[in-house]
């Protein structure tokens, strides 16, 4: 058995792999398609009209819902959660009620931001942050744990200095949350539009991942497009 697989990862990291890779034909409007998916699920409108206009696609969704979720998520990666808020509840109106998860997220998002304002100087005014914890959070929490630990942990922001948090806490000060909550945001608000919540190479992906796991031989997989979201398409596109 052991034979076999290493014959079988020799035979992925080698001649045999890349001559079936080059055998397989992908059709160009697969690719573009693909390429489209993914500047439609993750809102990158400019980039989605210039590729739409370039490959000559229809796209089968309105650019005003990309516009609606990109107003959202800039809100919400700028730390002003109460506009992004109230923009859910306008177009949304019943996506927080029915989604008590993603309401709480929110919740939480938006009193990290007030520790931060209160936090960063000496003499910060905290009530505005336990005021909101209080009426906002605080009643969400009994009856679920998780709420209940990450109010508890949240609330610990207010006890350590800034630059002495410990990596738990820290974690909650990273941008890297706000753009966790502005994905999972946008992900609702395509599943209530009945619209796939996740883009199709993102899948691909993980499937590649997974493939690499059992064939460590395979060669590097390079995509034109950014997974992680650390460069936005429309960047790159103006």
């Amino acid at each position: 058995m052991a034979s076999t697989t290493s014959g079988a990862t020799r035979r992925a990291g080698g001649i045999d792999w890349e001559k079936r890779v080059d055998d397989v034909k992908v059709s160009k409007t697969d690719l573009n398609n693909l390429v489209m998916n993914y500047l439609i699920i993750e809102g990158y409108e400019s980039a989605a009209l210039k590729f739409a206009q370039e490959a000559n696609i229809t796209p089968q969704y309105h650019f005003y819902d990309i516009q609606d979720r990109v107003q959202i998520r800039s809100a919400i990666h700028s730390g002003d959660i109460d506009t992004a808020i109230q923009r859910i509840n306008d177009l949304y109106p019943e996506m927080l009620d029915t989604n008590p998860s993603l309401h709480f997220s929110l919740l939480r998002l938006q009193l990290i931001e007030l520790i931060r304002a209160c936090t960063s100087s000496p003499d910060g005014d905290i009530s505005e942050a336990l005021n909101f914890a209080t009426t906002r959070l605080a009643p969400r929490a009994p009856g679920n744990p998780a709420f209940l630990q990450d109010l508890e942990r949240t609330m610990a922001l207010l006890c350590f200095p800034p630059e002495s948090l410990a990596p738990p806490l820290s974690e909650l000060m990273d941008p890297a949350l706000r753009r966790n909550v502005a994905a999972k945001v946008n992900e609702a608000i395509l599943e209530s539009a009945h619209w796939m919540k996740e883009a199709k190479i993102r899948g691909l992906v993980r499937l590649r991942g997974w493939a690499e796991q059992r064939l460590p031989g395979l060669p590097p997989m390079s995509l034109g497009l950014d997974i992680d979201g650390t460069e936005s398409p429309d960047a790159m596109a103006t």
